[in-house]
C-alpha cells in the first residue's frame, strides 16, 4: 500500500518488513533506492512522542486544571472558576495553549534567561532600542526600577507545568521584548518598537503612556503614528511627495503587519484614577488601532486607579485596594512576586488571551479581534454605576467597556469566524464655528447622517474637537447616538489647568458597537467652570 504524504512524497507498507521489527530492513530499502525512479528512500523508526496535554479533573460543575508551578494557587484570577475567573483553563482544555502565536512587550527590558521564560523566549521578537542591539536584557540597577517587562512577559508565557514560580496564560506561545523605556523615550523610538520585526511579531503588549497626572493631553507622534498604521494596513500607499517618505526611512518598516491581517496592539488604559484622570486622552488608549484595556479587583470593583473612558473596550483582573490580592509573575534575578499590579498587569493578560484566539484562528485580523472581544466579554460580577445598555443590546461602561474577558468564549467564536469586511470610513463635518460657552452652560451640536457610505454597522465613533479653553479641566464631552447610547469623551479633570485647549483631538468611544450610524447625532460640550470658553469646530 502507499499513501501520498505530500507532493511527490508517498509512503509505502511493505508486507515483507514486520510491523515492530527491531533491526532495519535494509534489503528492502536497498532495492527502492537503486530503482532509477526513487530519489530518496528511508525506513521509518517509531519516535517516542508524549501527550502534552494537562492533567484535567471533570466534577459536576467545575474543570479544574492540577499544574505544579509554584504559585499556581494563588492565580486566582485564572483558577477561582464559578465565573469569578477569565476561564482560561477551559481554553486550556481544548487543547490551546497560544502554540505558534508570538508576543512581544515594549517595556524596560525583558530577563531572557528567567528559568520560568527561557523556553519561550524569541529572540526575533525581541531587540534593544535604548542600546541598539539585539539584546532585551533589563539594566540592573538597587531599586529593580526595570523589573515591569519581565513581570508583564511572564503574566504571557510563563512556562507551564514545570515547578516554577507561574503559568502563562498562553503558555505555549512565543514571548520577546522590547527595550525602549529605560532611556529618553522619543517618538522614534516608539516607532522603531512599534513597527519591530511585524512578519513575526502577532501581538504588541504595552503597559505604559503619558503621565497619568489628570492635567496631561499627549499621544503617539507622527512617526509613532505612522508606525500604527503600517502596522494595521495592507499596503498603504504612500505619496511620494509626504513628509512620510523621510520618516519612514527611519522607522524602517517591513510591509504591513502579519502580511496585512493587521498587527493586534495591546494597551493598558492608565492608572492616573486617584488624579481623576480621562484615559481618552491618552492617545494611545484613545486609538482605534488599540485594543485598551481596564483593571478589575478580585471582587469586581472598579479599582481605585481605575481611569474611565469610553474608548476602553475590555477588562482583565488586576490588583485593588490593601488586602485585596494581586497578580503573580515572573521577577528579576529569576524570582517571582505575588504583587504585580494596576493596568500594567491588566494588559498582558489581555495579550494572552488574545494569543489564544489567535492560536484558534490564525486569520483573525486586528477588527477581527476586537469584534470577539466585544460579543465576549462578560459584564457578569464586575460592579460599576454607569454600566448600559446600547442600542443593539450589549451591556457597556466607562470603567469596564464590554466586560471581564472569557478566554474560551474567545477561542470558540475564534474557530468559527468569518473575516469583517473591509473598513469603511465615514466622515460628517459640522458646519459650528467659533461658538462660545459661557461658565455654567453647555453647547450642544446637531449632526445629521442621512448617508454614511459603505458605513452600515460601526465600530470605531470618533469625534474630532477643537477647541479654546480658560481651563481645560472644567469640560465635559458628550456624545449620543441616534439610537440613544450616551459616551462621555471627557469627563471632568481638576488637575487640568491649562489653556492649550484641544486641536482636532480625536475623541473616540466604542459604545455604540454594532449600531447604525444614520439619524441625529448630538455634541454636548459643558463648561463647568468660571471662565468662558469658544468652541472653534
Amino acid at each position: 500500500m502507499i499513501y501520498q504524504i505530500v507532493d511527490d512524497w508517498y509512503h509505502m507498507v511493505h508486507t515483507s518488513v514486520v510491523k515492530r521489527s527491531a533491526e532495519p530492513h535494509f534489503g528492502v530499502q536497498g532495492r527502492l533506492i537503486e530503482d532509477r525512479r526513487v530519489r530518496r528512500a528511508e525506513q521509518q523508526r517509531v519516535k517516542s512522542r508524549t501527550k502534552r496535554d494537562l492533567i484535567i479533573k471533570r466534577g459536576p460543575s467545575n474543570l479544574r486544571t492540577v499544574l505544579n508551578d509554584e504559585m499556581w494557587p494563588q492565580m486566582w484570577y485564572l483558577n477561582r472558576g464559578k465565573g469569578l475567573d477569565m476561564n482560561v483553563q477551559e481554553a486550556w482544555a481544548e487543547g490551546i495553549t497560544g502554540r505558534g502565536v508570538v508576543v512581544t512587550i515594549l517595556d524596560d527590558g525583558l530577563e531572557k534567561n528567567h528559568p520560568d521564560l527561557y523556553k519561550n523566549y524569541d529572540p526575533q521578537a525581541s531587540y534593544d532600542v535604548n542600546n541598539h542591539d539585539e539584546d532585551p536584557m533589563p539594566r540592573y540597577d538597587v531599586l529593580d526600577s526595570n523589573r515591569h517587562g519581565t513581570r508583564c512577559a511572564g503574566e504571557v508565557a510563563a512556562t507551564a507545568n514545570n515547578s516554577l514560580c507561574a503559568v502563562g496564560v498562553a503558555f505555549g506561545a512565543g514571548v520577546g521584548g522590547v527595550r525602549m523605556l529605560d532611556g529618553d523615550v522619543t517618538d522614534a523610538v516608539e516607532a522603531r518598537s512599534l513597527s519591530l520585526n511585524p512578519q513575526h511579531i502577532d501581538i504588541y503588549s504595552a503597559s505604559w503612556g503619558p503621565d497619568d497626572d489628570g492635567k496631561t493631553v499627549d499621544g503617539p507622534g507622527e512617526l509613532a503614528t505612522r508606525a500604527f498604521i503600517e502596522g494595521i494596513t495592507k499596503n498603504e500607499q504612500i505619496d511620494q511627495n509626504s513628509k512620510y517618505k523621510r520618516m519612514l526611512q527611519i522607522v524602517k518598516h517591513k510591509n504591513e503587519g502579519r502580511n496585512g491581517r493587521g498587527s493586534i496592539f495591546v494597551w493598558a488604559s492608565g492608572n492616573g484614577g486617584r488624579d481623576h484622570d480621562n484615559c481618552n486622552c491618552d492617545g494611545y488608549t484613545n486609538s482605534i488601532w488599540t485594543l485598551s484595556i481596564s483593571s478589575a479587583t478580585e471582587n469586581g470593583q472598579v479599582p481605585w486607579y481605575s481611569e474611565a473612558c469610553s474608548s476602553t473596550l475590555a477588562t482583565t483582573y488586576s490588583s485593588g485596594s490593601s488586602g485585596e490580592k494581586q497578580v503573580v509573575t515572573t521577577d528579576l534575578h529569576h524570582l517571582c512576586t505575588t504583587s504585580h499590579t494596576g493596568t500594567s498587569a491588566s494588559a498582558p493578560l489581555a495579550a494572552g488571551i488574545c494569543a489564544l484566539a489567535l492560536e484558534a484562528n490564525r486569520d483573525l485580523t486586528w477588527r477581527d479581534m476586537q469584534h470577539i472581544v466585544v460579543r465576549t466579554a462578560k459584564p457578569a460580577n464586575l460592579k460599576a454605576l454607569d454600566w448600559v445598555t446600547n442600542g443593539v443590546g450589549r451591556n457597556v461602561s466607562h470603567s469596564f467597556g464590554y466586560g471581564l474577558m472569557d478566554a474560551a468564549a474567545m477561542v470558540r467564536l475564534a474557530k468559527r469566524w468569518r473575516t469583517v469586511p473591509e473598513q469603511h470610513k465615514c466622515e460628517v463635518s459640522a458646519p459650528h464655528m467659533g461658538r462660545p460657552i459661557p461658565p455654567k452652560s453647555q453647547l450642544t451640536l446637531e449632526l445629521h447622517v442621512k448617508e454614511c457610505s459603505g458605513v452600515n454597522f460601526l465600530e470605531h465613533v470618533q469625534a474630532k474637537v477643537s477647541l479654546m479653553a480658560s481651563r481645560r479641566g472644567d469640560l465635559q464631552i458628550q456624545l449620543t447616538s441616534p439610537q440613544g447610547t450616551k459616551s462621555t469623551l471627557l469627563a471632568k479633570r481638576p488637575h487640568d489647568v491649562s489653556k492649550a485647549g484641544f486641536n482636532q483631538w480625536p475623541f473616540m468611544s466604542v459604545h455604540t458597537w454594532g449600531e447604525r450610524p444614520h439619524g441625529t447625532w448630538k455634541l454636548e460640550i459643558h463648561n463647568e467652570g468660571r471662565y468662558q470658553e469658544l468652541e472653534k469646530n
